[in-house]
């Protein structure tokens, strides 16, 4: 075993290899023997290609809701990012 090695690192990553292949949360916590959100998170780790991941794959989403709506296929619609004008704020019961 490689210097430093901790058996109990091995909750990290298995947790971590879990969570990158889509596992829910309560599914983690079944896997890791945790009853508490918190301890789960303790275990848990976010990868860098894990993020570009995420980031790919909600590019591809857009890009795919923009292209069935332009093509008038219907799915969701896009909105693009725009500031709101200046103006009066909405009233009170319309802000929910």
């Amino acid at each position: 075993m490689p210097e430093g090695f901790r058996f109990y690192d091995l909750r990290h990553t298995g947790n971590t290899l879990a969570a990158d292949t889509g596992a829910k949360l309560k599914d983690l916590m079944v896997r890791a023997g945790q009853s508490s959100e918190r301890a789960q998170l303790i275990y848990q780790h976010s990868t860098k290609e894990h993020q570009r991941r995420l980031a790919a794959n909600i590019d591809l989403d857009v890009r795919r809701q923009q292209s069935a709506t332009a093509s008038g296929s219907g799915g969701a619609t896009v909105h693009p990012l725009v500031p709101r004008p200046p103006g009066p704020s909405a009233p009170r019961a319309a802000r929910r």
